[in-house]
């Protein structure tokens, strides 16, 4: 089963009032473990970046101005991420913004229908407790000291950390591992196995039962 766990890091909060994605991150996974495939752009918004969202990504105006913008960007982007289900971390917040970007550019929105939000399984999980990245990370005692800034790519390889142990960890992978161990030493155990004795005497074993019976007086298996 493929998936791709994606973040994004955005010029604000708002695609309506005109802010953009400034950067993707994907990381592939196949049966809830990572291929080491990845998707990483940095896009060129086309507009200035404001202060007090440069301070969380660390995104510079002048950094931006030297990357592709959206419409160059989108067909690869979309070619990676395929059909593929999409674990996002506040997912209404990226499909949004994706959405958006893809409007812009006449092509079909992403249906909200793919994400598996990752917000919402903390929450079903952990009713009441911080659901931030930085909150399940902790929890889960995930290393997350190299995010003194907030990135895309970063952000999507802690989250696939945090979405396999939201789902169970290994434990998906394990059981049909160990499934096709006892099948496999069960199909060992048959081929191993031999056909049963049969446990009817023989005559030559009643003749000599029956002769060393006449030694015996009165014996009780002739009564």
């Amino acid at each position: 089963m493929r998936e791709i766990v994606l973040d994004t890091e955005t010029t604000g909060l708002n695609p309506a009032a005109g802010d953009k994605i400034v950067e993707i991150g994907c990381i592939e996974l196949d049966n809830h473990l990572p291929t080491g495939r990845t998707y990483h752009q940095y896009i060129n918004p086309e507009r200035p970046m404001p202060e007090e969202t440069f301070a969380i990504h660390g995104l510079s105006d002048e950094f931006l101005a030297e990357q592709l913008v959206m419409a160059d960007v989108a067909e690869a982007f979309l070619e990676f991420i395929g059909a593929a289900p999409l674990v996002i971390h506040n997912a209404e917040f990226d499909l949004r913004f994706i959405n958006a970007e893809l409007e812009a550019l006449d092509r079909p929105p992403l249906p909200a229908k793919r994400a598996i939000d990752t917000v919402g399984l903390a929450r079903s999980a952990f009713p009441g407790a911080p659901a931030s990245l930085d909150a399940l990370c902790k929890r889960f005692g995930i290393d997350n000291s190299s995010r003194a800034l907030h990135g895309a790519l970063l952000d999507a390889q802690l989250l696939a950390e945090v979405y396999l142990e939201l789902i169970g960890g290994r434990q998906p992978d394990l059981k049909l591992k160990n499934d096709a161990a006892a099948a496999g030493t069960a199909a060992a155990a048959e081929t191993a196995r031999r056909a049963p004795r049969p446990h009817a005497p023989s005559q030559a074993e009643l003749a000599a039962h029956d002769k060393f019976l006449e030694k015996i007086d009165k014996p009780v298996w002739r009564e």
